[in-house]
Parts: structure tokens; sequence; C-alpha cells
């Protein structure tokens, strides 16, 4: 049954040589890995309006103006994230984006925050994403007969998760399909409506009458005048349009070929696109006069006031590609959260199941943790975007500063690798010594050495002709540049939002990391004590079997056959005395089917099963003669699966206690019955 379910929702398997086939167009990746970045076009103008309407009464209004001088300093900052992560494309195709950058340049530790802060950015891009598309949805039915859809936002939410999960479930290339269409739907309509709402404004001028109704600021601001910490705050506020520009180059090995190409020119196209959107809304914002409200977006209130008369129709065209886009941007984290879960998994930092493939070729176990994880988290904060705005984007800025930093890194160890060639020394040479200047370096940085067992990959680092050691000059003024601006934001987002919600992501890295590296020790030890250094010769060994029994039945015969077939002269039958009548017709029965076993009958006063069974087998393992002690369980199989409902489970109980009893091997004897 289960089964069937599965293959009803997520389709067939796929072979894993199909896994090429699976492989991304750049119109198909566009849809897949940039709807994160764009829809944030949506939402960031109205957070930076929340901010500042918090000085909207001190100022009579005025605050509203800084939002396009704001919005310019974050395009700013996108172009020069862009073109940064356009170098770390050519540079690391094989994906893994800020994690593998910092790990292999910086150190293990800073390759485990970059990972962490990931990781917490992807489950709150899925429920900041959401939540904002449902929004979106519960805006376009104020005044209608839908506006009750508003009191069960959470629910919508939880949905609309459970959908993308299930679609990302089903393969990398039937979800890219999936969401193509309403990515492209997006991009048309908000640049339609961004260029015919700058033409309507020149021709027919801005709203006649400032809007009306409470104004909305932002969660955890008091009213107060308008200051510089003030504009800081919306600036970080505004910096979620950044979030999701680093998905592509986690995702390079998701493209066809050329990777690094493709990927890179669908970057640029990107960055393109979302600088435009973003520039567009805020100046529509500020042009129109659109103060943020409770139960309206800023989008749908400039939409309104755009498209009215014949047009009027296309406010929902509008309302509806962005809902899509906004729901359909958690896929982002779907595509790169389980890439990235896998190749921790693969390091030894996470458990070992993220970095197995389902049979639709996708990592299920991490689709299915974030989508357990982001409602968890939709379900905590209400599902109200702007109440998870302030946890948003620390840890994107904080993966972008250390992603950019260890590439400066690497930069730095080419010009030294280009001296050393210039005095006249061998390539080889030059190689070697460069690489044991940086080993020496990396072991200063790791005081553990378990964690040094983990840098199991060699340098994945690929020169092209983007990434040429001649080059390292633009080049590390690219990055550098990059990491200067992204860490001064990132101490800006700190500074204005920690006491607003940011506390929570900068105490769960932190843990993360501490996760990874306890995660990590513990696949050390085990390793070190499955090793077969040291390890005698196969030899014979002496069993000692017992057979813990209920009754007599074809399942017990079944049973006393198999452990004969282990230790012929060796086998004992247990039985737990719980009523006397019971045990003598047990006792009379034996007689005639023991086959010569011994029986040993265990008085129970308080009719407990398993305790006098384990005090027995104590008993048979201190005796010393023997080297293993063999429990076998028989148990009947009935033929429907309901059926086990009606029958104890105490076969289970037993296998459960002596699971982890050291020096004791368990089999069991199933007898399937037939109807």
């Amino acid at each position: 049954m289960f089964t069937s379910l599965k293959r009803f929702f997520v389709g067939g398997p796929i072979r894993t040589e199909h896994a090429e086939h699976e492989r991304l167009t750049k119109k198909t990746a566009l849809a897949v890995f940039s709807s994160d970045a764009l829809s944030s076009t949506a939402y960031a103008t109205e957070e930076i309006l929340l901010v500042l309407a918090v000085a909207a009464y001190a100022t009579g209004g005025q605050s509203f103006r800084y939002v396009v001088p704001v919005s310019i300093g974050i395009a700013v900052l996108l172009i020069i994230v862009a073109a940064s992560y356009r170098q770390t494309i050519h540079a690391y195709p094989s994906g893994g984006g800020a994690y593998i950058v910092a790990k292999e340049n910086l150190g293990t530790y800073p390759g485990l925050i970059a990972g962490g802060a990931l990781l917490v950015d992807y489950v709150l891009t899925v429920s900041v994403s959401i939540a904002a598309g449902v929004a979106a949805i519960t805006s376009a039915t104020q005044g209608t007969s839908l506006a009750w859809l508003d009191n069960h936002k959470v629910a919508l939410c939880l949905i609309f998760i459970t959908l993308i999960s299930l679609a990302n479930l089903r393969g990398v290339r039937e979800s890219g399909s999936l969401f193509a269409a309403p990515t492209y739907a997006f991009l048309v309509s908000f640049l339609f409506m961004i260029g015919f709402g700058l033409v309507h404004y020149y021709t027919h001028g801005g709203v006649a009458q400032p809007p009306t109704g409470e104004i909305k600021t932002a969660e955890g601001y008091g009213l107060q005048p308008l200051s510089l910490f003030l504009i800081l705050g919306a600036f970080s506020n505004g910096c979620a349009a950044l979030t999701g520009i680093e998905a592509i180059s986690n995702g390079v090995p998701a493209f066809k070929p050329p990777e690094a190409r493709n990927a890179s020119k669908t970057l640029v196209v990107m960055a393109v696109l979302l600088t435009t959107m973003f520039l567009g809304t805020s100046v529509l914002a500020f042009l129109y006069g659109v103060r943020p409200h409770e139960n309206e977006t800023v989008i749908s209130q400039f939409a309104r006031i755009i498209f009215t008369g014949p047009i009027g129709w296309f406010y929902y065209v509008v309302q509806a590609a962005t809902a899509a886009i906004l729901v359909l941007a958690a896929n982002t984290s779907f595509a790169d959260f389980p890439r990235l879960s896998s190749l921790l998994a693969r390091d030894r930092f996470l458990p070992r199941q993220f970095a197995n493939r389902g049979d639709k070729l996708v990592f299920s176990n991490g689709i299915a943790i974030l989508a357990v994880f982001s409602s968890i988290l939709v379900i905590a904060f209400g599902g109200d975007t702007s109440r998870l705005i302030p946890l948003y984007a620390v840890g994107v800025f904080l993966s972008f500063t250390l992603s950019q930093a260890g590439m400066v890194r690497h930069w730095l160890k080419e010009r030294r690798e280009i001296r050393v060639k210039s005095v006249g020394n061998e390539r080889g040479e030059s190689k070697n010594k460069v690489h044991n200047d940086v080993g020496a370096n990396d072991a200063q940085a790791l005081p553990d050495m378990e964690l040094a067992a983990a840098e199991t990959r060699k340098d994945t680092f690929v020169t092209d002709e983007v990434t040429k050691p001649s080059h390292w000059r633009k080049s590390i003024v690219i990055n550098a540049v990059g990491a200067v601006a992204t860490f001064i934001v990132l101490c800006v987002f700190i500074a204005t939002k920690f006491i607003h919600g940011a506390w929570i992501v900068v105490l769960v890295i932190p843990l993360l990391v501490l996760m990874f590296r306890s995660i990590h020790k513990h696949y050390m030890m085990v390793a070190k004590q499955l090793s077969t250094e040291g390890l005698e010769q196969l030899r014979s060994i002496k069993h000692t079997v017992i057979v813990p029994i209920s009754g007599i039945h074809r399942g017990v015969i079944n049973a006393l056959q198999y452990a004969k077939s282990i230790a012929p002269n060796n086998v004992t039958a247990v039985y737990v005395d719980f009523d006397e009548e019971a045990t003598q017709k047990l006792r009379e029965k034996w007689e005639r089917w023991g086959a010569g076993i011994k029986l040993v009958v265990l008085p129970s006063p308080y009719r407990e099963l398993t305790k006098p069974l384990l005090r027995y087998i104590a008993r048979v393992e201190r005796q010393k003669d023997t080297d293993m002690v063999t429990v076998v369980v028989p148990e009947f199989i009935p033929a429907k699966w309901w059926q086990h409902l009606l029958h104890n489970q105490s076969s289970l109980l037993l296998k459960g206690a002596l699971l982890f009893k050291k020096g004791v091997v368990v089999t069991n004897v199933p007898y399937h019955l037939e109807r």
C-alpha cells in the first residue's frame, strides 16, 4: 500500500544512468534556481517601507522618500555580489557554493559555519516565500467573498509546502518543467506592470488622494524620529532582495554541459532582471505614494491604482503571477538544501542518509527534512512575512562573506605561486612549496585532528578563461570588494536586527556547527572501531543457541530446526512460566515435539517476559564455555497487514531489549501464514 501511494504521488523510479538526462537547460534553470531571488522583488520594497513607516508620524510621511536611495544602495550591492559569484561559478563548477569555497580555502570550521548558515537560510527562504505568496493571495481577496482566507494563512502555507515537496520528490527535470511557466509569467507581468506604471504616472499623474487606513510598521520597532540607524535598518530589511543569488553557484552540477558557462550566463540574466524589477518596484512605490498596510501588500496597492478601467483585469493577472512565483520560489531551497546536505553528509558532518539519492535521482531525505522544519517555522510565526524577515538574510550574508573571503585567499595563493615561478623555480617544485605552506596554515587552524580527516576530497578549484592565474589581480579585486561589502552589510544586519529576532539565527548557527562536529567525531570513532587493522583471521566459533518459545506450533518447530542447523548439540528452548497449568501442558507436548532439545522453564511471578529471559541469557554468558550466544526468535507473519494488530508483539519487544546487549546475536525466523 505504501509503495502504491508513493508511486502515485512521486512517480516511477529513474535508472541511475539516466542522471545525465535530468540536467537543466538555461531557461529551465532560471526558473528553478532564480525564482527565490526574482520573487523577492514582491516583498523587498515593502520591507524597506515597513521600517521607514516607523518614522512616518514624526516626519509627516517624508521618511518614505528614502525608499529609492536605499533601493539604489541595495542594487549596487546586488551587482557586486553577482560579479563575485560569477567568479565562484567558474572556479567551482562542482557546486557546493560557500561551503566548498570556505572549507577548501579558509579551513574546515569556516566551511561548517558557511554550510550551517546556508542551511538555516534555506529553511527561512521556504517559510518567507510561502508566507509572502499567501499574503499576495489574501490581498487579492480583500473586499470579495473569499476575504475569510486571511484568517487561515498558516493552513494555506502548510498546503503549499506539501505540494512543492511532492513536486520536488518527483525529480529535478519534472519539477523544473512545472515551475518554468509560472516564473516566466511573473517576469512578463511584473516587467509590464513597471513599464505601464511609469507611463501611467507621467500621463495621468500620481494618486489624487493619499492612501487611507492605519500604516503597518516593521515588527519590533516603536515609533521614533528618522535617524541613520533607522535608515540602516531599512537597508538591512531590503537586503532580502539578495537572498537566492548564491543558488546558481550551489547548483552548477544540475546544468547541462558546459555547466560553468551556462550557469554564469544564467546568473548574469538573473542579476539584470532582479536589479530592474527591484528598482522599478521601489520607484513605483515612491511615485504613487504607497504605504504598507496590514491586509494588503504594496504590490497589490499600486497595481490596483495602475490597472483600472478596461485593463483592470490585469491586476488579477499580476497578483496571480506574484502569488505563484512567491510560492514556487521555495523551490530554490528545495533544489539547494538537499544538495548542500548531501555534500555535508559526504564529508561526514551530517547523517549519511542525506547523501543517498532516492529512486527519482533526488536527495529525498533532504527534501523531507526541509519541508518539516519550514512548516514548524511557519506555524511558530503565524505565517507572517514581516515577523520572519528579521531572521532572514543573516545566514546568507554570512555565507556570502565567507565565500568571497575564501576566493580572496585562493587568489593570494595564486599570486604566491606566480612569484615563485618568476624567480625561476620549476613548476612542480613551486606547486609543492605552495601546497605545503597552505597545509601548514590549515593545520594551525584545525586543532581537532578528527576534523582534518574530513578533507577527503581533492581541491575542486578549476581554472578556465575566467579564473586564469594570470587574471589574479582583477579576480582578487572583484572578490575582495564582495567580501568587504557583504561583511559590512552583515554587521549592519546584526546590529539593526539582533533584538528583533536575528539573535535566534546568531545562536542557531554555532549550535549547528557543534552538531556537525559531534556527528563527524562519531563517524571517526566508528571508522576506527570497524577498522580491520590488527584483526585476527576468520576462525570457527562455538554457538550456544537459545530459542524463546511461547508454546508449541509450526512457527516454533521451524525455529527449532533452524537452531539445530547452527549448533546441533547446543540448543536450549526457554519458556517463561506465567501459568502452571499451561506450563504442564507444554511439558507434555515437548516430549513428542522437543526432538531431544533441552527445555528450560523460567518462573515469572510478576508475569514479565523480557526480564527473566535477559537474566537467563546473562547466566549463560558468564559460563564462558561459548564464543557466541545466539537467540533464535520464532515469529509467525499474518497474511494481511491489518492482522498484525490482532496479535501481541512480544517478539518485537524481546528483539528491542536484546539489540543493545553486547555479545548476543538475535536471529528472527519467520513463519508466513497463507491466509
